[in-house]
């Protein structure tokens, strides 16, 4: 199997990056599956405090394979693998950075939203577009109702439009903004310099307490929004949405 996620480290910080430039670093299967066991196996050493998550190539992610979406014996498979990577960031005791570069879209700006900071190039784009896919965004809904006010969070989910960097700045979708990729590693590493100096434990103890602390807790949510995320990606709705997606040509959403 082909290394879909690339692992390197240096001192505390366990960088990993989405490898599938080809397909702008779409997710599928395999790369879930992946990141997943890059996440917990950084979050169990020790050694380790802080996870970067980047994407190979010109974009960060370009979000769920839906050509992979299609198949009957990979679809549930698919939708597990988003929920198993989302919650595996959102999780982790490891404070976690996302460095976006060109595009993160749905599934990829998912994986952004579950980071602990988000930074980004001011040429980059965001969005959720699931609605325009017959899919319902319901696992992403659980990190966008905690950063975003209402507004906006209903501005992105049912709108389904892509924003510019500078407007996820202004609602609260990225902490920082940079010019260019160079600097972008500036923004990171201020970022990591920043935490390095947090006391491990403390750090890690006032992420989960923020996560506590909501009347609802993420955990809670999560399992509640994946029932929606999975009934949605077996609807009839999600078939004709990724159908014309894949056919590039507007979807019929007569009944």
């Amino acid at each position: 199997m082909p290394d879909l996620i690339l692992r390197s480290s240096t001192g505390a910080v366990t960088t990993l990056t989405l490898n599938r430039p080809e397909k702008r670093n779409a997710l599928n299967v395999e790369l879930l599956e992946q990141l997943v066991a890059a996440v917990e196996s950084a979050g169990c050493d020790s050694t380790q405090r802080i996870l970067v998550l980047r994407g190979a190539g010109s974009v960060f992610c370009s979000g769920l394979d839906l050509a992979e979406a299609t198949e009957p014996d990979r679809a549930l498979r698919s939708a597990e693998s988003v929920g198993h990577a989302l919650r595996a960031i959102a999780t982790t005791r490891l404070m976690t950075i996302a460095a976006v570069q060109g595009a993160a879209i749905a599934g990829g700006a998912g994986l952004m939203s579950a980071c602990d900071f988000a930074v980004a190039t001011t040429d980059a784009k965001f969005g959720y577009p699931e609605i325009r896919r017959g899919l319902v965004p319901a696992l992403i809904m659980t990190f966008l109702r905690r950063q975003l006010r209402e507004r906006d969070a209903r501005e992105l989910l049912l709108l389904g439009k892509l924003i510019d960097a500078r407007r996820a700045l202004e609602i609260g979708l990225l902490n920082r903004v940079a010019p260019d990729e160079a600097a972008l590693e500036t923004e990171v590493r201020t970022i990591i310099s920043s935490l390095l100096q947090g006391a491990p434990e403390a750090l890690a103890e006032t992420k989960q307490l923020l996560a506590d602390l909501w009347p609802s807790p993420l955990a809670r949510d999560f399992d509640a929004a994946h029932a929606f995320h999975v009934a949605a990606r077996k609807s009839s709705e999600a078939a004709e949405g990724i159908a014309a997606f894949l056919e590039k040509r507007a979807p019929n959403w007569t009944k």
